[in-house]
């Protein structure tokens, strides 16, 4: 064979010369198959093949077959596969034409290996009646007619046609007219011999589209295929159909990573099977037909809240645990909410256990319309004001198995936001991207799986608009991204249950997300200060030192941490009483200073110590908290204490127990906050000290691209038992459910909010508790990619959220640790932390210079606190964002969709920090508007451009967005002593001079002030050169703070006089166009008026 240049749609087969092929006796000769026989004839002239098939044949009459009669012989089962798909080629050839036909059921009769096909024939699959093939014949001389025949039979061809038999055939079928000549069929018997050699010899990882163009010499022709269009098990698609359908449009029907899927596997599927080159990358090689069967609706009807239907599977299909019917259940919950379930019919599955709102009347002026397509089935659901199609899974086929359930959907921009916790850009990638979800303990790094799962998604559209799109499932799972726009939802387990929230704005998406899992807990005060912690200060006198260097330099800090190294042997509630024997009293100092301490829980329990010795281990055992292994005894694993058990918090006993044994070890050190870690769960061992069984749960059919490879590497056994489920269901809930257990321990304990920083979550625990990002690196590419961990959790209705500032593992340098606590100083929860074993960051630890710089840094934020209060509280109460993608505010802005290198705390402080070493200049985005240095006033008005702005070391670029009002106060070390200080008002007039803005206020501790009216609220507004305070609400707190400064940007023209509460004061105006007036002292519970003119 010769090879071809890419594309070309032939492939020649040259003549050989074949000396011995004259020279056969009569019993080879006869006994060779038709394969056998065609390698014997190349290289032979027209008249020498004539010769030798003619000696064949009367051979063969005298008494090695008998006219028109077929020979069953055994085939090898490898050749029978590969003959049965050009079985089912030839097949099709029966639909072009009766009289073909007729010439065809003669022609089966005479070869011997023709014979031995349809002896397998019958054997194998049938195509269906109405399936079509056509073959196009082109000699050199002239077009053959396209011949078109039944296919309700099965007919095989033989290149020698007897005329007598025809004629006999042509008799009993009564006056039947021949209209082609048997020079067509002399035509076609090479083409099919050689494709016999062909499919045998060189098909085999060939794509279908080299099969469809081959080009064949013997009589000079072109022969394309163009297969049937058939459904689960007919092996073979309609190549045209296949080819047609454009790369970025291809559902993957081989997901597995286990094996190479060649054509061969990918046929056993009855899915197209293409192979691309390199330069398309991701594009499956195997994908799904657009006939592949799937699911029919049937008996749709009318709800109270919406429609319910039957989905009935028509199909087997490659996955084991069909589920035959399901349940569909499509709930108008709201105007701006879609509720779409589908369930197993008649058995209960497992569903996720958090609490949901549940719908009480269908929703009367829904702002999207939903269509249905009943076989296949598929969803279409719509923007009622647009048109604009937010969800179309008729692209490709449902899969609803026991533990491989999947749909697709076309998506409607290129813009898609969340499914988290990944390492990645803001924006995803949806150029063949997939995202694995299954919590585990892994330092963070791009395309694995980490600590959360978060399947939620926030998509702009075309117009600008945006919807989000929330699976409630939590097994293991896979999101597929590819470039049609297109995501395929995979997971191994549970029900579809699909929240559509419809914005239309990406603020008002999270909000309506929110509504579902709930809104996030009010934070403490304190918890928006400076947090310090190390792995490794040795002891608790170490610790203690670290405090007074940072009190006697004027650090703020708020709270001091410890890692495990204040445990005796890492066991949880301990500490060490050598070590840190003056733990209480640091603790005691700390608390009368205003500050506060936590310290770090794991929640797996050693189990190594003698009966008697260890209460937590002894009274779990007999209360039976922990997770089981299959034969009913505490799974063992391996974790910093050695051999341990792992709670299950699934169960309310634990609950229990775990507040008792928080509540013994506070009596001892009394804490304010807990570090919950390692709560995938992590574990040393790969499921358990024993081993786990080998069963579907722990080998499921699929396995999703779970960093490992094994749903139980370095976490325990899937088939754990577990009082809600099994660990191969609710493992990605550990975390959430180790979180609720310890905030309300902490409330039952302290009776105030509770302070809680977890490490694994899921969707709605924001409720009981912040995250911080992991275990990263001393890098500046971990910065950077801080900057998206905070704006994707803050999506997932988990505002407190940070990473590790300068680096937890590795070595940090001074400029990084500079640059790193400026941009920490408006993370929303703020922390240092770091590694044991390396050099120590915190600010004391560097250069005098250096302490300057990050203690500025520490400052303003300590300045901005009474505004980054008031956004926990907006998004406690009404569940906005508190630190914000730059295009939530501007979605028409198409410049801001990839921005992750500057974000907003709220609508109004844009914040552009230096990621690069060496840096003393920034290029910052400012969408169009007047923007307002924030140090100096001075104003920029962008059409949507990109800036340089100077970027000193000791300095982090800040800009207040024209029409904001944000709320500060002098500084101290603490938030409890600044929450004494004055307050000082910022106001950032727009080109209409206004202005708005808010702030709420009450002690910072107390639980549920809001909702027990023990707050105050004050709305900031500027209208024609008029400040207005308006109270809404007050508390007795208001009383002690007061109104010291205004400083107003953007007033274009020096007053002549200034006016409060019809008196005049003085001010002072700068070339800058900045208005302030000192020395107010208005009391926040009563309003005020503030005129300049």
């Amino acid at each position: 064979m010769t090879a071809h240049p890419k594309g070309s749609k032939a492939i020649k087969v040259k003549k050989e010369t074949n000396e011995n092929a004259l020279t056969l006796s009569d019993q080879e000769l006869v006994s060779m198959t038709v394969r056998e026989l065609n390698q014997h004839l190349r290289g032979l002239t027209k008249e020498e093949i004539i010769q030798l098939k003619q000696r064949r044949r009367t051979l063969k009459n005298r008494g090695y077959a008998t006219s028109c009669r077929v020979k069953r012989v055994t085939q090898k089962e490898e050749l029978q596969r590969q003959r049965t798909n050009l079985q089912q080629e030839v097949t099709k050839l029966s639909r072009e034409n009766a009289n073909m036909r007729l010439e065809l059921d003669c022609l089966r009769s005479k070869y011997e290996a023709l014979q031995k096909y349809a002896r397998t024939m019958t054997k194998g699959p049938t195509l269906p009646a109405t399936s079509v093939i056509t073959i196009e014949l082109f000699t050199q001389q002239q077009n053959v007619n396209v011949i078109e025949m039944s296919s309700k039979k099965e007919f095989l061809l033989d290149p020698s046609v007897d005329e007598e038999c025809l004629k006999s055939r042509q008799a009993d079928q009564g006056n039947v007219r021949i209209t082609h000549p048997r020079w067509y069929l002399w035509a076609l018997i090479p083409t099919v011999i050689l494709l016999l050699i062909l499919t045998s010899t060189w098909h085999r990882g060939r794509t279908v589209r080299q099969l469809a163009n081959r080009r064949v010499e013997g009589p000079e022709m072109w022969v394309r295929h163009v297969l049937p269009r058939t459904g689960q098990g007919d092996g073979l698609t309609d190549l045209d159909t296949c080819s047609s359908i454009p790369e970025w449009h291809r559902f993957d029907c081989y997901p597995e990573r286990d094996r190479v899927v060649t054509r061969e596997l990918c046929e056993q599927r009855a899915c197209c099977f293409i192979q691309v080159g390199s330069n398309l990358a991701g594009v499956p090689w195997c994908f799904y037909p657009p006939n592949f069967p799937s699911y029919t609706l049937r008996n749709r009807t009318h709800t109270e809240l919406g429609e319910v239907g039957e989905l009935m599977r028509r199909n087997k299909t490659y996955y084991p645990g069909d589920v035959w019917k399901l349940q569909l259940n499509v709930m108008y919950e709201a105007d701006n909410r879609l509720h779409i379930q589908i369930n197993d019919f008649s058995n209960m599955r497992y569903e996720v256990p958090i609490e949901v709102p549940k719908a009480t009347q269908r929703a009367k002026n829904p702002l999207y319309t939903v269509e249905y397509s009943e076989d296949p089935f598929g969803m279409i659901v719509k923007r009622k004001s647009t048109g604009t199609v937010l969800l179309n899974t008729t692209v490709a086929p449902l899969f609803f198995a026991d533990q491989f359930i999947q749909v697709s959907t076309l998506l409607p921009s290129t813009y898609l936001y969340g499914l988290g916790e990944h390492r990645a850009s803001f924006l995803q990638s949806v150029q063949w991207n997939t995202l694995t979800f299954w919590a585990r303990d892994s330092v963070p790094r791009e395309f694995v799986n980490l600590y959360g799962v978060h399947p939620f998604y926030l998509s702009l559209e075309p117009d600008g608009m945006s919807h989000g799109v929330f699976l409630l499932n939590s097994n293991a799972m896979d999101v597929v991204l590819q470039p049609a726009p297109a995501l395929t939802w995979r997971t191994i387990g549970g029900i579809l249950d699909f929240y559509i929230f419809m914005g239309p704005d990406p603020n008002s998406v999270i909000q309506q997300y929110l509504e579902v899992i709930g809104l996030p807990a009010m934070v403490p005060a304190w918890g928006l200060g400076f947090h310090l912690c190390r792995w490794g200060y040795g002891s608790s006198n170490a610790t203690w030192e670290v405090v007074k260097q940072m009190r006697k330099a004027g650090m703020p800090q708020d709270a001091q941490w410890n890692d495990i190294d204040y445990m005796v042997n890492y066991r949880d509630f301990t500490f060490d009483p050598q070590r840190f024997a003056s733990l209480p009293l640091m603790v005691a100092d700390l608390h009368s200073h205003g500050q506060q301490y936590v310290m770090i829980v794991d929640p797996a329990i050693s189990s190594v110590q003698p009966p008697g010795s260890y209460w937590p281990y002894d009274e779990g055992l007999e209360r039976g908290v922990f997770i089981n292994n299959i034969s009913g005894s505490p799974m063992i694993g391996k974790v910093w204490p050695g051999l341990t058990a792992f709670p299950d918090f699934t169960n309310s006993n634990t609950h229990q127990w775990w507040f008792e044994n928080l509540l013994q070890f506070h009596k001892a050190v009394p804490f304010d906050g807990l570090w919950i870690d390692m709560n995938e769960p992590s574990n040393f061992v790969d499921g358990s000290q024993s081993g786990c069984p080998s069963n579907e749960l722990e080998n499921p059919p699929y396995v999703p691209g779970v960093l490992g490879g094994i749903l139980r590497s370095q976490t325990i056994c899937a088939s754990a038992k577990q009082n809600a489920s099994t660990h191969y269901n609710v493992h990605s809930l550990y975390g959430l459910m180790e979180a609720k257990a310890s905030a309300r321990a902490l409330v039952k304990i302290r009776n105030k909010r509770p302070f809680v920083i977890s490490r694994s979550t899921f969707p709605s625990q924001g409720r009981y508790s912040g995250h911080w990002l992991g275990d990263n690196e001393s890098k500046w590419k971990d910065m950077y990619f801080s900057i998206t961990g905070i704006l994707n959790f803050n999506m997932f209705g988990i505002p407190l959220v940070g990473a590790d500032i300068c680096g937890f593992r590795g070595s940090t340098t001074e400029e990084l640790c500079i640059r790193w606590m400026q941009l920490g100083a408006f993370y929303p929860f703020s922390r240092n932390h770091n590694v044991e074993k390396e050099k120590a960051q915190d600010p004391m630890a560097f250069s005098e210079s250096a302490q300057e710089a990050m203690k500025c840094a520490l400052l303003l934020r300590y300045t901005l606190f009474p505004y980054l209060y008031t956004l926990f509280h907006r998004s406690h109460v009404l569940g906005e964002t508190v630190a914000r993608a730059i295009l939530f505010e501007f979605p028409e802005d198409r410049n801001t969709y990839s921005i992750d290198r500057q974000f907003l705390w709220g609508s109004s402080l844009l914040i552009s920090p230096v990621l690069e070493p060496g840096a003393v200049s920034i290029t910052a985005y400012f969408p169009k508007g007047i923007w307002y240095n924030f140090y100096t006033g001075s104003a920029f008005s962008s059409t949507g451009e990109y800036v340089k702005l100077a970027a000193p070391l000791d300095t982090i670029n800040l800009h207040l967005r024209e029409g904001a009002i944000i709320p500060t106060q002098e500084p101290a070390t603490t938030i409890w002593v600044s929450s004494g200080n004055p307050l000082h008002l910022f106001v950032a007039l727009s080109q209409n001079a206004t202005a708005k803005g808010c702030l709420f206020w009450d002690d910072g501790e107390s639980l549920d002030t809001y909702e027990r009216n023990d707050y105050t609220y004050v709305e900031f507004s500027v209208d024609k050169n008029k400040l207005i305070s308006k109270v809404v609400h007050v508390n007795i707190e208001a009383t002690y703070i007061k109104m010291n400064t205004v400083s107003v940007y953007g007033v274009l023209f020096r007053p002549s006089k200034v006016i409060v509460n019809q008196g005049l004061v003085s001010f002072s105006y700068s070339s800058n166009q900045v208005l302030i007036v000192n020395n107010l002292h208005l009391p926040l519970d009563k309003g005020f008026h503030i005129s300049w003119s």
